[in-house]
């Protein structure tokens, strides 16, 4: 976030550039992303059909930990990088969220990267994260994409790259795909959160707690946050600006989509809103509806992933090519 304010300062003052505000997804369109030093640093595991490893790589001035699961055999294997839901830093522990995902696509064949986000495990802290709505998140996981692209290990196919977020993680998905569209070639996204970062502000900052307890001085970060910015009844236009569903019209990207019905992290109806706001830009959206599933799905677990691979393999494997 800061190495994209001083970009945007630099470029705010040559001739003819618009300035947008640094929190905002056009910023994110805007910035030159340098993703880079992609390292397998230790061994973690290792079984008949993948290694997994710690890893670490460079996302603008911060070093990002993180996992990586490699198959075994004859590569190059396509990649997908998949994108955690909130878990508080402090009880955050390296790889944490969407194991048994990370699990299932390496045993057919995928080279998944976890990161694990800034302010998280072993990744470099920015204090600025929480004023800048997590948008250092989205920075992070677009700098994977680059980081396996500029890497030199040949067993990653670096020309078929997807990305599966789930709730936190697939608002960081919702923010690539209208700021960076063609990035990644597939998106598979479970319970994400809202399109409208209104609904995201009012249910999670404030009223149920998960950033405030960080205080800004005598300020919540609610207080703050409305502060810096205005509320989104006092200065929509900054609401807008950091919603996905603003720039729908940008996503070129097939997106499926797994919702449970029960679930209790979020209003299940915002899923609506993602499919209507896709429907009006008229673009392709494969959603599915579980019958009284949570948000971090159960019984219907593995008919999810059987829609998942077969999604990312018609855009990712041979088939798909």
């Amino acid at each position: 976030m800061i190495l994209r304010t001083l970009i945007l300062i630099i470029l705010i003052s040559m001739p003819g550039f618009a300035a947008v505000n640094p929190v905002s997804l056009q910023a994110i369109m805007q910035e030159k992303f340098n993703g880079r030093d992609l390292k397998l640093v230790k061994t973690l595991a290792e079984n008949e059909t993948y290694t997994r490893y710690y890893i670490t790589y460079m996302s603008g001035s911060l070093k990002i930990s993180g996992i990586m699961n490699v198959p075994k055999g004859k590569g190059p294997f396509p990649v997908v990088i998949t994108a955690h839901g909130f878990v508080q830093p402090s009880y955050y522990t390296t790889g944490r969220g969407l194991k048994r995902e990370q699990d299932y696509l390496a045993r057919r064949g995928y080279v998944v990267i976890h990161p694990d986000y800034r302010n998280h495990n072993g990744s470099d802290k920015d204090p600025d994260n929480n004023l800048s709505l997590n948008l250092g998140y989205t920075e992070d996981v677009i700098n994977a994409v680059y980081a396996a692209r500029n890497s030199s290990f040949k067993f990653i196919d670096k020309e078929h790259i997807g990305l599966l977020g789930h709730s936190l993680g697939g608002g960081v998905a919702l923010n690539m795909m209208v700021a960076k569209p063609g990035l990644v070639k597939a998106y598979v996204l479970f319970a994400p959160i809202s399109i409208d970062y209104r609904d995201n502000f009012e249910r999670w900052i404030g009223n149920r707690g998960h950033l405030t307890l960080e205080k800004y001085g005598p300020l919540s970060m609610r207080e703050k946050i409305i502060a810096t910015y205005g509320s989104p009844a006092s200065n929509p236009k900054f609401w807008d600006n950091i919603s996905p569903q603003t720039f729908i019209y940008n996503i070129k990207d097939p997106v499926m989509v797994h919702q449970g019905t029960a679930d209790q992290d979020l209003p299940y109806e915002w899923i609506y809103k993602l499919r209507d706001a896709f429907k009006k830009n008229k673009k392709e959206l494969t959603l599915y509806l579980y019958e009284g599933e949570h948000h971090e799905f159960s019984s219907s677990w593995p008919l999810v992933m059987q829609r998942s691979i077969k999604f990312f393999d018609s855009y990712l494997k041979s088939s798909g090519r």
